[in-house]
């Protein structure tokens, strides 16, 4: 018997994006898991040593590789940027040309060391976060490429509010805070809550 599209997130997925689910979930509780699944898999391919050292996540293919690795077994569209606007991120037209920027940007600041390794990964993920070149999973996957950034560099992964801050409540508040503070050019309360 079908049953009414899964709500996902906090991003709303066209009804086409929804159709383009893989497995065959009933609750929202379900298709969390699984997702976290497909993510935990994915987290441990790209840090280990052999993927740390020999890519670089600040290029385009790596962008759409993880994304692709942390939900191609939840979405048939992992991978692929959105077609569609959403309540936030940059206008569809604007993800390849503000994407490249970023990209340019954070090879830059790597390679100049122009802001410490924590400092450069958290201003790549709020660029990617800002921008939302998916239709789903671009915290989560924003996040994983800053963990990237910061273990390739030699320093610990980020604690993010050391809770899950998918799910409403707390966490996910202070992290949605330090995403305003810094859409106000205020970067510390993301620095802050990054290592929290």
């Amino acid at each position: 018997m079908p049953h009414d599209p899964i709500p996902v997130a906090n991003t709303a997925l066209s009804p086409e994006e929804q159709a383009e689910l893989i497995p065959n979930l009933a609750t929202r509780e379900e298709l969390n898991e699984w997702e976290r699944d497909n993510i935990l898999r994915s987290r441990q391919w790209a840090l280990a040593d052999r993927q740390l050292t020999r890519l670089e996540p600040a290029r385009e293919d790596y962008v759409r590789e993880l994304h692709r690795r942390m939900f191609d077994q939840t979405w048939k569209w992992a991978g692929r940027y959105r077609k569609t606007e959403k309540n936030l991120g940059v206008p569809v037209p604007e993800i390849r040309e503000r994407l490249a920027q970023l990209l340019g940007n954070a090879a830059y600041w790597l390679k100049n060391h122009t802001y410490d390794v924590d400092e450069c990964a958290v201003r790549f993920h709020y660029g990617l976060v800002v921008i939302h070149a998916f239709p789903n999973g671009n915290g989560r996957h924003a996040r994983l490429i800053a963990d990237i950034l910061a273990a390739k560099s030699g320093c610990p992964v980020f604690s993010w509010g050391s809770k899950d801050i998918v799910a409403p409540g707390e966490p996910r508040e202070a992290y949605l805070n330090a995403l305003r503070a810094a859409d106000q050019g205020t970067l510390e309360p993301l620095l802050r809550f990054s290592r929290s």
